[in-house]
């Protein structure tokens, strides 16, 4: 058993706003061994279009928490009520790597009818079905070793496909930030500049940095992929990790490559992940 998610579904007929408030979580699996418990947080997604994502703060340490936090969606019309879908992904943070998915919760509001006041529902949570996971687009860098000079050369060339993260539904504002880690240690970070108003961004920025050759099989690179929002906390939209802590084969390939092939730069897609 995963647990049980209770919230409530609300309008606001003079606004044309849905308001979904999270309440509580209630028997969610132990995350963390050491100290039995979990630091739950949850997300949610309004489907079929994604546009509107909103994210509770974490708790620690608790498999009952109590979130009781309150999101509107504004502009959604009522008659459109019945062709959406709630979809909560109830997650454990983790400060040293990606965060834990618990389970998820899908709740149509075909069969939720709020035109007369609050609805307050409780669904099991279930395991996540990883079909539904939506694209994060995908990035296009080029990394070059040169052993002489002991330097890597990091260019972030350009996105594709981003999904859209303002509430609104315009494009994002995105911009790359690049992490490089000698094992869990972030030993330097860069940033792209801010592309405005699209989802096709193109950066070819380059940085450099100063890697000894000994060190390379214990380097990692990260790629965030984040929209930038002057009024809200900055949203990641995906991640790309190259070298030692690689998640993917095209991830291990690619920084393979670049290793064999010193001087020579090595350009690749990626498909972004969740962060």
């Amino acid at each position: 058993m995963l647990g049980s998610l209770t919230f409530s579904v609300d309008y606001n007929f003079p606004k044309k706003a849905l308001v979904v408030t999270i309440q509580e979580a209630h028997g969610l699996p132990v995350m963390d061994d050491q100290t039995q418990g979990s630091d739950p947080y949850i997300k949610m997604t309004i489907l079929p279009d994604k546009r509107h994502r909103v994210k509770t703060r974490v708790l620690r340490k608790t498999l009952d928490p109590v979130f009781d936090e309150t999101f509107t969606f504004y502009g959604i019309p009522y008659s459109q009520l019945q062709d959406l879908v709630l979809h909560f992904l109830v997650l454990s943070f983790d400060r040293f790597s990606r965060d834990d998915v618990i389970g998820e919760v899908m709740v149509p509001l075909a069969g939720v009818d709020p035109s007369t006041g609050k609805v307050q529902l409780t669904r099991d949570i279930i395991k996540r079905n990883i079909q539904k996971c939506i694209s994060r687009g995908e990035l296009q860098v080029s990394l070059s070793y040169q052993p002489v000079a002991q330097r890597m050369t990091v260019v972030v060339l350009k996105a594709r496909h981003l999904p859209k993260m303002d509430i609104t539904g315009l494009s994002g504002n995105p911009y790359v930030k690049v992490n490089v880690y000698y094992g869990r240690k972030r030993i330097a970070k860069k940033k792209t500049h801010v592309k405005k108003c699209t989802l096709n961004p193109v950066f070819n920025e380059s940085f450099i940095y100063d890697i000894p050759t000994d060190l390379l099989p214990d380097i990692s690179i990260e790629f965030l992929v984040i929209d930038f929002d002057r009024t809200t906390k900055n949203e990641v939209v995906g991640r790309l990790i190259l070298g030692a802590h690689s998640v993917t084969a095209s991830g291990a390939e690619h920084w393979r490559e670049v290793c064999e092939s010193p001087r020579k730069p090595v350009a690749k897609w990626h498909s972004l992940s969740e962060y």
